[in-house]
């Protein structure tokens, strides 16, 4: 739910962000959805963007891996620049009045959780690595470490960004920005170079980041759902691969789909983003729970990276994972899920408990099989085996095809 929801809402933030750019984009008037209008042009310009990004998936991870890598450096750029200028042309009274929103301690608390409770959606990407970490070309034990790095690295950008559009706007320029555009970082942009073309360079870095986004899902999604039919836990034919590619590409084809039909809803379709959050902090918790559990049950198993003190960090991260569920259950939070998220998050539990009746009564004990990832020191060991095995196996066919000869020259001297 957590992959599919950023999916559905990077296909319907696409058009609107182009909406921005040029306004003149709208055009066919279709229909309303909760008082937001639909235009050809804006669903055309998602759906056709939502086959290209399908498309590059199935060609496999390598093309979608370059166009990430592309779009990722665009980004990076745009950023350094307006935290460059933030620094050059802003001023720190600035930050003063904008340290917490609220008059009181209840109100600055509630504000700072609306905002904590948001961030898994926003920071969800580094576990699309090991969803793909069959693909990826690097020693397995360097992989905890790259995920480490990119968490730390998305904090550092994402703090950076709040910082530089502090330091340049002042509460009255956010506000006036909030009711105008909307887009209070590209107005930032443009405050900081004095010139409005800027804004449209940020907005480029912003679509830049919606495709990153899209297409990292893409693969994380697809991923998630081929490693469960591999384990008989959804239907087998997820796992199904391209012939040419080896991409799953019933998982792709679902997941496109998808994201081809949530334009059609409008940006009501974004109740999916809070649904999506609520999911992807209760997969923290259940992962966390499942490492303790893992690390006590399974003290052996081969393991490529390996956490120091795993109680307290997996005790840690399923205690803060909890509370953020626990956020979006309680009401006046600042964060509590409304009924057509509530609905969109029991119908997806739902669905996975009559995956989870069917498949265990088709695939018995197969059903949540472990496959087992071996590290690179334990595949040398093995290759080193595998290789004694076999230079002995030939020696043995060796002797026993000598003896035959051998027996066979007695024979007909005899």
């Amino acid at each position: 739910l957590g992959y599919v929801s950023v999916v559905c809402f990077e296909a319907c933030a696409l058009p609107t962000i182009i909406t921005y750019i040029y306004p003149g984009f709208l055009k066919g008037y279709l229909y309303t959805v909760a008082g937001f209008d639909i235009y050809a042009s804006w669903l055309a310009v998602a759906m056709i963007v939502a086959f290209f990004i399908t498309f590059i998936n199935i060609k496999g991870a390598k093309t979608a891996a370059t166009l990430q890598t592309v779009l990722t450096v665009i980004i990076g750029v745009v950023g350094i620049l307006l935290i460059v200028a933030s620094v050059v042309s802003g001023d720190a009274s600035n930050l003063t009045p904008q340290l917490f929103a609220g008059d009181s301690a209840s109100t600055t608390m509630k504000a700072i959780m609306s905002v904590a409770v948001m961030t898994p959606f926003f920071f969800i990407g580094f576990d699309v690595i090991p969803q793909a970490a069959e693909e990826i070309n690097v020693p397995l034990k360097k992989i905890g470490m790259i995920m480490i790095l990119s968490i730390v690295l998305a904090v550092a950008f994402y703090a950076l960004i709040i910082l530089g559009v502090g330091y340049v706007m002042s509460p009255s320029d956010i506000s006036s920005s909030q009711a105008g555009s909307g887009l209070v970082t590209a107005d930032a942009m443009a405050k900081a170079f004095h010139s409005s073309i800027m804004s449209k360079v940020l907005i480029v870095g912003g679509m830049c980041g919606i495709m990153t986004s899209w297409n990292s899902f893409m693969i994380g999604g697809s991923r998630a759902m081929y490693s469960m039919a591999e384990s008989y836990m959804i239907p087998k034919m997820f796992a199904k691969l391209h012939p040419k590619y080896k991409t799953p590409i019933n998982s792709l084809y679902l997941i496109g789909l998808l994201s081809c039909l949530a334009p059609l809803a409008g940006r009501k379709m974004l109740w999916v983003c809070d649904a999506g959050n609520f999911g992807c902090c209760l997969a923290y918790c259940m992962v966390s729970l499942s490492f303790l559990i893992l690390r006590k049950k399974e003290p052996d198993m081969p393991r490529p990276y390996k956490v120091g003190p795993y109680k307290f960090i997996g005790t840690m991260a399923v205690l803060m994972s909890a509370f953020m569920i626990l956020m979006y259950m309680i009401p006046g939070s600042g964060a509590t899920l409304v009924w057509q998220e509530w609905a969109m998050a029991g119908g997806w539990c739902v669905l996975g408990g009559v995956f989870f009746v069917v498949c265990k009564l088709k695939y018995k004990e197969e059903f949540g099989s472990l496959v087992e990832i071996i590290s690179d020191e334990d595949a040398a060991a093995l290759q080193s085996s595998d290789e004694e095995i076999n230079a002995a196996l030939d020696a043995a066919i060796d002797a026993a095809i000598n003896s035959v000869l051998e027996r066979e020259y007695i024979g007909s001297l005899l």
